[in-house]
């Protein structure tokens, strides 16, 4: 005879309903870099992120400068950043690229033309795109915009771009290899409004390209 499933536990235990103001889980922080209607660099903090082969879905508030640059010009620059680094990003998240600074931001946020000067960040030339990288992230995507989809409540949009090349700090990878190796990297994590480091390893699966034994569990 079959094993019967399990019952579920009353809907009451053990948690309760809460309404959090944010959903931010826990992903990672990112650079995103576009090109003013100038011709000089805008760069922005974001964390809503996605990756699936080699194209990214970004969620990115509508009212912001990065969006009116991708609309124009579909080049654009991720950097992830270190947790080293979550101080230059904390210092862009209220500034903005636009002039005059949209009305819903106008209460938080400051315009600032330099955003990489604000950060403390230095630009570096990219090989494909006109976007530049950053040159402390030490892992650096190059991408071009193929669709843009207003939210639904037109306050964000989802831009998927497709990675054209990925540039690795060598001390990220596994030596002899294009794989970046996990447990060299440290992304920065953005989870409800806090920085965080990854943390420690925990354990990966049998598809890993850098594991050099078994996981310590059956993962089925």
């Amino acid at each position: 005879m079959a094993d019967s499933p399990e019952q579920p536990v009353p809907a009451s235990e053990p948690h309760v309903v809460v309404t959090p103001s944010v959903l931010y889980v826990g992903t990672p922080a990112y650079l995103v870099a576009t090109t003013n209607p100038d011709g000089t660099p805008n760069l922005a903090p974001a964390s809503s992120y996605w990756a699936l082969g080699q194209m990214l879905v970004l969620g990115l508030e509508a009212e912001g400068q990065t969006i009116a640059n991708l609309l124009d010009r579909d080049e654009l620059t991720l950097g992830f950043p270190s947790g080293d680094l979550w101080r230059a990003v904390a210092r862009l998240a209220y500034v903005t690229g636009r002039d005059p600074v949209p009305p819903a931001k106008a209460a938080r946020y400051r315009h600032t033309p330099d955003k990489f000067a604000e950060a403390g960040l230095t630009p570096q030339l990219s090989d494909l795109v006109a976007p530049p990288r950053v040159l402390e992230c030490a892992l650096q995507f190059e991408a071009r915009v193929r669709r843009i989809t207003p939210g639904l409540d037109r306050s964000y949009a989802m831009v998927e771009a497709e990675v054209l090349r990925v540039h690795a700090d060598p001390a990220i990878l596994k030596p002899g290899t294009d794989h970046i190796d996990p447990t060299r990297w440290d992304p920065l994590v953005y989870s409800f409004r806090h920085f965080f480091s990854r943390g420690t390893e925990l354990g990966w699966l049998p598809s890993s390209p850098t594991a050099e034994e078994d996981p310590p569990i059956d993962a089925g």
